[in-house]
């Protein structure tokens, strides 16, 4: 029995020391992660490959071109500078959003004018299919038929 408690002794014993020499872990360096860098590059489009965003793209100019990406954000840019960096380069072109000025205003303007001007016509194609029914005032009370009018005439009756 004494033997057992030696050994749970020393095995708590080695259980704390190590817990005591256990060192920290330490953060990465504090450079910008892959999350970072792509964060910039889905805004921006391949300049090599047409209409592929650039965090997705496997050629060799983006892989440089998210180092670009990276080296501007150690070095403190902002995600408006490195955009207007790479408009600068490559122009407009390069953005997954086109800025909202000149010819490119359509794109913003007119989808939901088009959308607009479908729903009226719509509205004004289907209006017509539109049946009522009729109203109490469009039906005659009395009828050219004698057995009608007596049905009408016992249905009061026993109305009242």
């Amino acid at each position: 029995m004494r033997k057992l408690q030696a050994v749970m002794g020393i095995a708590l014993g080695l259980i704390l020391f190590s817990q005591a020499l256990a060192l920290p872990a330490f953060a990465q360096d504090g450079g910008p992660t892959d999350d970072d860098v792509n964060v910039i590059a889905r805004e921006l489009y391949c300049p090599v490959c047409e209409n592929i965003p650039l965090d997705v793209c496997p050629t060799q100019a983006c892989e440089q071109w998210r180092a670009t990406i990276r080296e501007k954000l150690v070095l403190g840019w902002s995600d408006e500078q490195i955009k207007d960096y790479f408009v600068d380069q490559y122009g407009p072109r390069v953005l997954a959003e086109p800025p909202a000025e000149g010819f490119n205003a359509l794109v913003y303007i007119l989808p939901p004018v088009l959308f607009a001007i479908g729903a009226y016509f719509l509205f004004r194609a289907v209006r017509p299919w539109r049946v009522e029914p009729p109203t109490p005032k469009d039906v005659s009370k009395e009828s050219d038929d004698p057995y009608i009018a007596q049905l009408e005439k016992e249905l009061r009756q026993r109305d009242e």
